[in-house]
């Protein structure tokens, strides 16, 4: 690779697979049906499969597969949901968005994930936790789940960074009572433009999603319940039918330069992220205690990085002083969203490029 070093590069997933991707857009656009059709219907069950989940429904983003999943599960005005400020803003809005009230947990400075031990301290009147799989590290859903049973309160997976993650040998998205994953662009499997997918083990609530997803219409135009209008389109699931089978040999990818990451900064005195059975390296995440410093020196020898994510959703304008902290504070988290950044992670990442991004973090650390 030559020129600046991206730090994520949509693009290059297109390119390395356009004439398979042209066809399949060219197929759905020959069908002339274009909203919930075959293509979204096969690539449906293709991802159920693929996924280990019993039932797949398509949606337009990853946020609306957390606001349906919670609808779905009867969340809304009046119940608590606890998740982590640690996180894509996406995470706490659905809660918002569902009617229900986020309770901001702290992290495992380790994982980045949900810290169980501060879970166990917050669940008073939680009736639903979203763990989230940041960076594509799997949360401890053995301790999470265990947690959520004894106040019986529902678990719904966000999955929006870690697909083909497992935990345990186990699938991510199969452990809670539902989970939600994101197709944006960048992701393990992304989609050219938005699209989610809600997962369920339950039939029935599988079927209400179904509704829920399309202005709660059991019959066309009459409304049996209130739903909403969140389609994944046939084009985006066209694409998606693509990008499926190839991502297991893209996970590997991303698991191969992490490894070449973690050997070549070794002995930098950096903080880097532990390896884990499991995970698919949405991100490579390092933390300096002068990141901003250490991302310009890269900047400057044309090495690009991002911060996920510079301000915790609990001290951003929207949200500040209007939701509620769990008792063990935030300290995990602050600390991380001074310090974390995120080195350049994609597939198509050569191995020139991966040993240009070492060499240059060596020199700048």
């Amino acid at each position: 690779m030559t020129g600046a070093i991206p730090q994520m590069d949509p693009g290059a997933g297109y390119r390395a697979q356009r004439a398979a991707i042209d066809a399949a857009v060219a197929r759905a656009l020959s069908s002339g049906w274009y909203i919930l059709g075959q293509e979204v219907a096969s690539f449906e069950r293709e991802f159920a499969v693929a996924s280990g989940i019993p039932h797949a429904i398509g949606v337009a983003s990853g946020t609306d597969a957390l606001i349906l999943a919670l609808k779905g599960l009867g969340i809304g005005p009046g119940d608590r949901v606890a998740t982590v400020s640690h996180t894509a803003v996406a995470t706490v809005a659905a809660v918002v968005l569902a009617g229900a009230e986020p309770v901001l947990i702290d992290i495992d400075p380790v994982r980045y994930t949900l810290d169980p031990d501060s879970l166990a301290a917050a669940m008073d009147g939680v009736r639903a936790v979203i763990p989230v799989h940041l960076y594509g590290c799997p949360a401890d859903m053995d301790a999470i789940c265990r947690i959520a049973r004894q106040h019986g309160a529902f678990v719904v997976e966000d999955c929006a960074q870690a697909h083909g993650a497992t935990f345990d040998g186990r699938p991510v998205g199969t452990f809670g009572d539902a989970a939600a994953f994101s197709f944006y662009p960048t992701k393990n499997l992304g989609a050219l433009g938005d699209g989610g997918a809600v997962a369920a083990g339950d039939a029935a609530l599988a079927e209400r999603l179904r509704i829920l997803r399309e202005y709660g219409w059991r019959e066309r135009y009459v409304s049996d319940v209130e739903g909403m209008n969140s389609r994944l389109d046939e084009l985006q699931a066209a694409i998606l039918r693509v990008r499926l089978p190839a991502l297991a040999a893209a996970n590997a990818r991303r698991a191969a330069i992490a490894e070449a990451y973690v050997e070549g900064l070794a002995d930098t005195g950096l903080v880097l992220p532990t390896t884990r059975p499991g995970h698919v390296w949405h991100q490579f995440v390092i933390r300096h205690p002068a990141r901003d410093a250490l991302r310009q020196a890269l900047k400057a020898q044309g090495v690009g990085t991002g911060i996920h994510y510079p301000v915790p959703v609990h001290l951003q304008p929207a949200y500040a002083g209007r939701i509620a902290i769990g008792p063990t504070g935030l300290a995990a988290t602050e600390a991380a969203a001074r310090e974390v950044l995120s080195l350049p992670m994609f597939p198509e990442l050569d191995d020139e490029a991966v040993a240009r991004v070492i060499a240059a973090v060596r020199q700048a650390a």
